[in-house]
């Protein structure tokens, strides 16, 4: 008795959550596009290209000057010239090496935001795609509610007619009731699976936000989803490897790392050139400090070099430049590594789900239908029993929930393979998806 209570304060309490008003619904192109121009992760990288920017205008700066007076008191006076003037500190060969650093660490700036980007719309498509997933699973079982609602139908008919024992109708009631509580977990995931669609988003606000389908599209209407069908052929992965490994984000970024890496070194040999220092000013003798009892005026000039690396010459930066741009070649080797790694597992998953969902399609889906539809006819004319009927409907649901999960993990391995070739615009059978 407490376990039917407990049930049915689970089915009267998560649908007031899982169907609550107030949700917006998107396309996926919708989505994307939301997330593209909204998304607070992308915004906040975003602002890495223009802190990069500035920083080729501040490696590019001249040194300010200094403002010298030198004034000599009582007996050290005598002779001496006051001085009023003007310093600067001159680089050497520095600014330019500093300005190119700047420069390829904009241009790292600019393929990180690229690439943060890609993931981001990638996030969405997956995450719209689960919870399409979530609702699809959600409605298969309410068909199969639906089915054993007419099974519990057909069995009370036979009990009342006499046809048939009061335990097919018990049967057929626990088969009903089991089913119920599998919709309030499909119903939670559904309502998770909405939760990570807005994480993906990472829009600003309290809207929530909902997938305009709700169940996972099929036959001819891939193309909803950006997905091709899994009819069409896929390249070779021979065909693929090359092309992909020259459009990958993190290849390129990984490669610009060793041009830093590189001009960063630069910057830090050259700390060891000197800087050239250069003063000149007004210079004046006033009247009781001359020698010749008379004001005396005109100017000065000179020069030095400073910060001689003769105490400290920069050689632990140096080496630790070397070792960071040594590290940079090591870096890209290993992501061009797993890059191929990734790409051959994706192709593979993805060739994999492609010939599951086929054979659901060619194969399970038919003969299941015609399965239930004939154990359903057999017990209503009295030729099977309940428990025959129920272990057909038992599989007839495994196959339809295996089904939705086989198109789930197709849209899902697309999105994966497209991850790793970094191409969402990769063409199928010289067609542009």
């Amino acid at each position: 008795m407490k376990k039917i209570w407990i049930l049915l304060l689970v089915f009267l309490l998560i649908p007031q959550v899982s169907f609550a008003n107030g949700y917006k619904k998107l396309t996926l192109d919708d989505a994307i596009k939301l997330g593209t121009s909204s998304n607070l992760d992308v915004k906040s990288e975003k602002l890495n290209i223009d802190i990069a920017k500035n920083n080729i205008k501040a490696a590019n700066r001249f040194q300010n000057p200094s403002i010298n007076v030198y004034e000599n008191f009582g007996q050290a006076g005598k002779g001496n010239p006051q001085q009023v003037g003007i310093s600067e500190d001159i680089e050497l060969f520095k600014r330019g090496a500093r300005k190119k650093l700047a420069k390829s660490n904009f241009e790292l700036a600019k393929q990180n935001t690229a690439f943060v980007q890609f993931n981001s719309r990638m996030d969405i498509r997956e995450a719209y795609v689960d919870l399409v997933s979530a609702k699809s699973i959600l409605k298969a079982l309410e068909s199969q509610q639906q089915l054993l609602k007419e099974l519990l139908d057909v069995a009370q008919k036979r009990f009342n007619a006499g046809a048939t024992p009061e335990m097919d109708v018990i049967q057929a009631r626990i088969a009903l009731n089991q089913m119920t509580t599998q919709i309030n977990s499909a119903r939670v995931d559904v309502e998770s699976a909405r939760y990570e669609f807005n994480k993906a988003l990472n829009v600003k606000g309290k809207d929530v936000y909902d997938a305009n389908e709700d169940i996972l599209p099929e036959n001819t209407q891939f193309i909803s989803l950006f997905t091709p069908s899994p009819k069409k052929s896929l390249p070779e992965f021979s065909t693929i490897e090359n092309d992909a490994l020259n459009k990958r984000f993190d290849i390129k970024i990984a490669k610009q790392q060793i041009d830093v890496a590189n001009k960063n070194l630069t910057v830090v040999k050259r700390q060891r050139i000197p800087d050239l220092s250069i003063q000149g000013g007004y210079s004046y003798q006033p009247k009781h400090y001359s020698e010749e009892d008379r004001f005396m005026q005109g100017g000065y000039i000179g020069g030095s070099l400073v910060n001689l690396p003769i105490f400290y010459n920069y050689s632990p930066e140096i080496k630790n430049a070397k070792l960071q741009v040594e590290q940079a070649k090591l870096n890209y080797d290993s992501v061009q590594n797993k890059a191929i790694n990734n790409l051959d597992e994706a192709y593979e998953k993805f060739v994999t789900s492609r010939l599951n969902l086929n054979y659901y399609d060619d194969k399970l889906l038919k003969d299941s239908n015609e399965m239930i539809r004939i154990s359903k006819r057999s017990y209503e004319v009295g030729k099977s029993n309940l428990t025959t009927l129920i272990v057909m409907e038992q599989s007839y649901r495994s196959i339809i929930v295996g089904y939705t999960n086989a198109l789930a993990s197709y849209y899902d391995c697309w999105i994966d393979f497209l991850r790793e070739v970094n191409n969402e615009e990769f063409m199928l059978d010289e067609n542009k998806l």
